[in-house]
């Protein structure tokens, strides 16, 4: 089978490491690289050589699929282009800024029959992967993801910039949007919001505490899941799980989760290669994302209003 030609759009940070990926897949073979930066372009694909191009329109005839590493706000304009060129698409997370940005994207890869696939990355840890493959009946989640500040992706919320991976995994393996959503939030060096703390609750009984934070002083990427009888903790970063089971007797039963590591970015671009080449529904659907999109977009909002009740309390007091 011949390789499938992959151009990346976009090439920021997370941009040049797929074209990092794409350079290393045997499955692919890189058609370029496209920023509106014309030195930017022109850096990373001399890197690896390939071609370089100021403008995504600029591919049509030239590449099967591309990944869309641009700003999030122009995600849905620059997919949309690129699927009625007749390439498939791989578009960064979240998969817009808006649920109607989201639903453009999804109708056009429908009508023009294109593989939309979303970046939620963390589907694609190996240590994810391993507990989706023990979670039965989710009973209560605890998640941080904290990070150091970075100038990068301020042009969102934390929701939409960290938390949405845990969003994702969670609505992933509860298998239905959230009854009840509680937040709070604040703005600490940036006019977005720095730090988020949700609680929510499903039909089911879940209930999910997810905490994230671009302020912290520490990075910090785990997961801790309850069901029946057994406690899972996972950590993102190291890829790692353990179980803890509650066995006859009152015993403790102690399992580290069998987990083959890898480099999450690889597996999740070597996966859509594949649903290209066999045409088939990625793991993570532009449905899956605009799925994410509304639960954080829900939340977004849940923390405006208690910032405005906030506001009034301290007037109140005044």
């Amino acid at each position: 089978m011949n390789p499938i030609r992959v151009a990346v759009v976009g090439a920021g940070a997370f941009g040049r490491n797929h074209v990092r990926v794409l350079n290393e897949c045997p499955q692919a073979e890189l058609a370029g690289v496209v920023d509106l930066v014309p030195d930017r372009a022109s850096a990373a694909a001399a890197q690896f050589g390939c071609p370089a191009y100021g403008n995504h329109v600029d591919l049509a005839g030239k590449a099967d699929a591309a990944i869309v590493a641009v700003p999030t706000s122009a995600h849905a304009s620059v997919g949309c282009d690129l699927m009625e060129a007749g390439l498939d698409v791989l578009v960064e997370k979240p998969i817009a800024p808006d649920r109607e940005a989201a639903r453009r994207l999804i109708d056009t890869a429908e009508r023009h029959g294109r593989i939309l696939m979303i970046g939620h990355l963390e589907r694609f840890n190996p240590a994810v992967m391993a507990l989706k493959a023990i979670a039965r009946h989710p009973l209560f989640f605890e998640i941080h993801r904290m990070s150091l500040f970075s100038p990068r992706s301020l042009d969102i919320d934390v929701v939409l910039d960290l938390m949405i991976h845990d969003l994702d995994i969670v609505l992933d393996l509860v298998g239905q949007p959230p009854e009840e959503v509680r937040a709070a939030g604040i703005s600490v060096l940036s006019g977005k919001v720095d730090i988020a703390n949700v609680r929510l609750a499903f039909r089911t009984g879940c209930i999910a505490n997810l905490t994230a934070s671009r302020v912290s002083t520490e990075r910090v990427r785990k997961l801790r899941l309850f069901q029946p009888s057994e406690y899972v903790s996972l950590d993102y970063s190291r890829q790692e799980a353990a179980a803890f089971a509650v066995q006859e007797g009152q015993k403790i039963d102690f399992r580290m989760l069998p987990i083959e590591k890898g480099e999450p970015l690889k597996i999740e671009v070597s996966h859509f290669l594949d649903c290209v080449a066999e045409r088939r529904t990625p793991a993570v659907s532009g449905a899956d994302g605009l799925r994410a999109l509304e639960a954080a977009l829900d939340i977004l909002a849940k923390i405006e209003e208690h910032a405005q009740l906030v506001e009034r309390q301290l007037k109140s007091i005044q």
